[in-house]
């Protein structure tokens, strides 16, 4: 799999971690930043991540700050974007199966880095079911004024 990934200065230690830890399970990783902890604003790179994933039909998006809240609220921002803000391995696989999540959100400040690895685990394993789940998610699109689906 092909994932974008960035951070803010509150979880550049694990955007570096899950780096490496995607790469070495042999998934194609695109780090848009920032390489230091020096203070940035999370929005500036969130809209990195998610741009980068509208223009790749391909790949996901992971975004990591404090406490994920941030990344997740300027995620959702975009239309064609559902991101999800997962605690754990079961939330990060019901986003994928019931809500076609297309960018993960957790933060350095919430998770240790094995929370973090089995959220990454089961986000990758997962797969949307479609179904009756494929009208809501299209009403989550247009709720957002992204489609005229409803």
């Amino acid at each position: 799999m092909k994932f974008y990934i960035a951070t803010d200065h509150a979880g550049v230690d694990l955007k570096d971690y899950t780096v490496e830890m995607l790469r070495k399970k042999g998934h194609e990783v695109i780090d848009l930043g920032p390489f230091n902890k020096d203070r940035v604003d999370y929005p500036d790179f969130a809209v990195k991540v998610c741009n980068s994933v509208l223009s790749d039909a391909d790949a996901d998006g992971i975004l990591i700050c404090g406490s994920g809240i941030g990344m997740s609220m300027t995620a959702n921002r975009f239309c064609g974007i559902r991101a999800a803000l997962c605690h754990d391995a079961y939330t990060a696989t019901m986003a994928r199966a019931h809500n076609n999540a297309n960018v993960l959100c957790f933060g350095e400040r919430v998770i240790g880095k094995g929370v973090a690895e089995s959220i990454v685990d089961a986000w990758i394993e997962g797969s949307f079911e479609g179904g009756r789940h494929s009208g809501r998610v299209d009403k989550i699109e247009a709720a957002g004024g992204c489609s005229t689906a409803l």
